[in-house]
């Protein structure tokens, strides 16, 4: 499996869903950086289970640091953190040990690894594996707010029949507070109710969340194959569930013209910047020092209580079955610290490359 992200830095992750533990391996951390361990289980708090409008698998994921950390410093050497596995219930998934769960990866990983994938929680391809990702982008952010004030937030613009509009130019304050709230949208309550129908109904809902970060200086990234948004765009698109990402304006690019997507660039208090910002920060695979802004889509929780049609690997019949178990009806609240934490790390990996070589 493909574990180890990372050019100048390189995090691998490890662990099954109902395994011991799951962690993650950094390396490339610069020394010297004081870590707040508050802050780190802030954020896994935010993704983790739990809670009217998520699973109710409780999993306190507190973090144990094995290596890199010294008295809340960081010291040059590989970061190593694990996270226990308390509230495994690994029987709900024999009963569809055979039965191909519809849109999960079981079939892929089936045909990939020859049977020996671990079934259970989904194994490696769950979305606890996300946990890590969180982790790492927690340390990863606290050093890029103490070097250089970045700051990310995120809102959600869609949520099945839920719309917002998307950011036109977030400040700092802005992000802060979207970053405090649980359900950061203009209306929580609508986005709350049509989560808890999806739960009545066996069913779960999609949604598309804009993320922004602030304080990133012009100058990170670079073009074609390492560019901020190739970089950004793998990464993302490793999280579960998200299928569609885009950029500044986004699908909004395809029914304006040049006059009106070009960003016009100005002087403010004697700095180079741009009037708008359709680009979403990002010229020509490098920041420009304007707001980093991109949406990440993400789709329906596979996991839902209704009936539905697949194929028993074992008997190689076709048959309706009901996933058994605790799933989100909707992942969209518990994947925006994700997605702000790999965000982190995409950028943390293009401040490196970034810096004069010796």
């Amino acid at each position: 499996m493909s574990n180890t992200w990372g050019n100048e830095i390189r995090l691998s992750i490890f662990g099954e869903s109902h395994g011991n533990g799951i962690g993650m391996v950094l390396d490339g951390i610069v020394p010297g950086i004081r870590i707040d361990q508050e802050e780190i289980q802030r954020q896994m708090a935010r993704r983790a289970p739990g809670g009217a409008l998520s699973t109710p698998r409780k999993e306190a994921d507190e973090v144990e640091f094995l290596s890199g950390i010294v008295e809340n410093v960081t010291c040059g050497s590989p970061i190593c953190g694990i996270i226990r596995n308390t509230n495994t219930r690994s029987k709900d998934y024999g009963k569809t040990k055979d039965w191909l769960r519809p849109s999960h990866a079981d079939f892929t990983a089936l045909v990939k690894y020859n049977g020996f994938a671990d079934f259970r929680g989904g194994g490696h391809f769950s979305a606890r594996i996300t946990a890590p990702l969180v982790l790492a982008g927690s340390i990863c952010g606290q050093v890029l707010k103490q070097k250089f004030g970045v700051q990310a937030g995120s809102h959600i613009v869609r949520l099945g029949e839920y719309q917002e509009e998307k950011w036109k130019n977030p400040e700092e304050a802005l992000l802060k507070k979207m970053g405090s709230s649980r359900i950061p949208c203009q209306d929580p309550e609508q986005v709350t109710q049509l989560i808890e129908q999806a739960r009545e109904q066996a069913d779960s809902i999609g949604g598309i969340v804009e993320t922004a970060v602030t304080g990133i200086p012009a100058g990170w990234g670079d073009p074609f194959f390492d560019s901020l948004e190739s970089r950004l765009a793998q990464l993302l698109f490793s999280v579960p569930a998200v299928k569609g990402v885009s950029f500044g304006a986004g699908a909004s690019f395809a029914a304006m013209r040049g006059s009106e997507a070009n960003d016009a660039f100005c002087l403010k208090e004697g700095t180079v910047q741009t009037v708008t910002n359709h680009n979403g920060g990002i010229l020509g695979g490098i920041s420009t020092g304007m707001p980093l802004v991109f949406q990440t889509v993400l789709k329906p929780t596979p996991s839902i209580g209704q009936k539905q049609r697949s194929v028993n690997i074992r008997t190689m019949q076709e048959e309706e079955n009901r996933i058994i178990g605790r799933h989100d009806p909707c992942i969209v609240l518990r994947a925006i610290p994700i997605l702000e934490a790999v965000a982190k790390i995409a950028l943390y990996d293009a401040w490196k490359g970034s810096e004069p070589r010796a």
